[in-house]
């Protein structure tokens, strides 16, 4: 019998070190939605997986007859089906605008964390790219001067998208400099402290930050 088919509840596939997985796993945490988490190998990846997934790759969603993958799909979708707490705002104009940081997250972040995790770059190029993040992230301190979260004092999507991000820094060569990312390190410290984030971190995750 499959993975999927032993199951009765939602099941996502993950992997422990991806920081795509790791979004979704906090959304799936701050909704409170019950889920079986199977953890992939990339080098050993389940049978069911290539069934639900054409790409047999992660993070993938299972719910019953519907299979889901790109992450940013399947936390829509749970946003969608489990509207309690909400994580995008009422207005559509609002939550065009969320969409639209969390693609600058992506063009502008996520690519420098993704090839800095990868160690295939030479190091004068990893040393480029940290300090692009540096500088990027350091541009946004004054807007976190005003909110409690990103761009808003409730806790949302662009949240899920920036705390695992944020976590990695130290894994992959990144420190912002204390005095003039004050506003920032704050406010990683207040989404790493959430109880949803705790409960997201895998092993893996977790020595990052507590190396044995």
């Amino acid at each position: 019998m499959s993975v999927v088919s032993k199951r009765s509840s939602m099941t996502f596939f993950s992997n422990a070190a991806d920081h795509y997985c790791h979004r979704i796993r906090i959304v799936l945490a701050e909704k409170g939605i019950a889920v079986d988490i199977v953890n992939v190998d990339n080098g050993r990846k389940p049978e069911d997986l290539a069934t639900v997934n054409p790409y047999n790759e992660v993070p993938t969603l299972a719910d019953r007859e519907l299979s889901l993958y790109q992450s940013m799909i399947i936390m829509e979708y749970l946003e969608e089906r489990f509207p309690h707490p909400p994580l995008l705002p009422v207005y559509p104009a609002a939550r065009a605008q969320s969409r639209l940081l969390i693609h600058r997250i992506e063009r502008d972040w996520s690519c420098h964390v993704n090839a800095l995790a990868g160690r295939r770059e030479k190091e004068a190029a990893r040393d480029q790219r940290r300090q692009q993040l540096r500088e990027g992230l350091t541009a946004v301190v004054p807007v976190l001067r005003e909110h409690e979260y990103f761009m808003s004092d409730d806790f949302t999507l662009i949240d899920c998208v920036l705390a695992p991000l944020l976590w990695r820094l130290p894994s992959v060569g990144v420190q912002l400099p204390a005095r003039q990312c004050r506003p920032l390190l704050d406010y990683a410290d207040r989404v790493f402290d959430r109880d949803s984030f705790q409960a997201s971190l895998s092993d893996y995750e977790r020595d990052m930050r507590d190396p044995v």
